[in-house]
């Protein structure tokens, strides 16, 4: 099991809750992916080797990918995949179920959290992340409430380092 210390995980939006939805090609879309890049690459210098991703649709899965280019030029880093419950993508779009098993099958670890869906899992597979991790790295765009506010509210009480990457509103 890798080192609290140097295990580093994610939170961030789905597609729904970011300015461009679906649409990767978007010019935030693609800086986003890139300052995921570079905020991976900066825990890589800090020290962090092991990464942990909730494997859900949207900004983890980019930070999977941003993980898993990192890993081809430092193959002393991991990914895990924190899965929430084993039916995740089940009721995804069949390209969206493709993409997350493409990733899964590069990851070094695959957790599965717990076996069917409940109403709290994918905050437990949350914590399950913190508690393992001594930064917090998270796509937010300051909402209030949701998924993402509720981890970042976990890990700052269990104190864990926070880099927050803001969702770029406007189109430049």
């Amino acid at each position: 099991m890798p080192a609290r210390q140097e295990s580093c995980c994610f939170t961030g939006h789905r597609p729904a809750k970011l300015p461009w939805g679906y649409n990767e090609s978007d010019p935030r879309c693609v800086r986003l992916k890139e300052r995921i890049a570079d905020a991976v690459l900066l825990a890589y210098q800090e020290g962090y080797r092991h990464f942990l991703c909730g494997m859900a649709q949207g900004t983890d899965l980019y930070f999977c990918q941003a993980v898993l280019d990192l890993r081809q030029a430092h193959p002393d880093v991991t990914i895990e995949a924190a899965v929430p419950f084993a039916g995740q993508a089940d009721r995804w779009p069949a390209a969206d179920q493709a993409r997350r098993l493409a990733l899964l099958d590069q990851c070094d670890l695959e957790t599965v959290v717990q076996h069917t869906y409940t109403p709290g899992c994918m905050g437990r597979r949350n914590r399950y992340m913190v508690d393992r991790s001594s930064l917090l790295l998270a796509v937010y765009d300051g909402t209030p409430r949701g998924g993402t506010m509720n981890t970042l509210a976990y890990a700052m009480r269990q104190g864990v380092q926070i880099v927050i990457l803001p969702v770029e509103e406007e189109v430049r």
